[in-house]
């Protein structure tokens, strides 16, 4: 008889006497050992918290009273850091709102940001500034209005489009925004 004949003839023997281990019937699962240690690849660093900017862009902006509307607003906001990091990237918009919830003790709803509103002129050429505190965010369609305190400088000529300049905020770590970020280059 061959290996192999003989080797089917034992496991058939075996199936139909039930033995156990030569069975090929199911069996409870053995114990696992614990899982072994991770390797670790190159050097670990601790995440470092990076100064970053935060530019909204829009088709246009409207300043009446204590309210600034912006029509067109993209939808996703930039992000991006300076010198020695230079990374950039891009988080939505609805997500960056959701800084302003008041669920967090580090809310821009308790310490709302500073920012520089910049219009383009058309007919001039050139652009309006105002800076301004930013509150309450309300996102409608393509429609953002923010409550805001007016520090200096107005947006009367302003008709083209609108880039918001929010103040440096701490990215990407301390923000819930940054961990839904895209990031581009990085930390070093």
């Amino acid at each position: 008889m061959s290996s192999l004949r003989l080797a089917a003839a034992l496991l058939a023997a075996s199936t139909l006497l039930g033995l156990p281990g030569m069975s090929a019937a199911q069996t409870a699962a053995a114990p696992q050992s614990p899982p072994l240690p991770g390797k670790t690849i190159g050097k670990p660093q601790q995440p470092q918290i990076v100064p970053s900017m935060i530019v909204l862009n829009a088709r246009g902006a409207k300043l009446a009273g204590q309210k600034l509307v912006l029509e067109g607003i993209a939808p996703n906001a930039i992000v991006f850091a300076d010198r020695p990091v230079r990374s950039a990237g891009h988080a939505l918009t609805r997500h960056l709102l959701e800084e302003w919830s008041s669920a967090a003790p580090d809310s821009f709803a308790k310490d709302p940001p500073n920012a520089t509103v910049s219009v383009l002129n058309k007919a001039k050429g050139e652009v309006v500034d105002a800076v301004m505190v930013l509150k309450a965010p309300k996102l409608e369609g393509d429609r953002l209005t923010f409550d805001v305190d007016v520090i200096e400088g107005n947006l009367a000529g302003g008709d083209g489009a609108v880039s918001v300049f929010l103040d440096i905020i701490n990215l990407p770590i301390a923000r819930r925004t940054s961990h839904r970020a895209a990031w581009y280059a990085g930390a070093q």
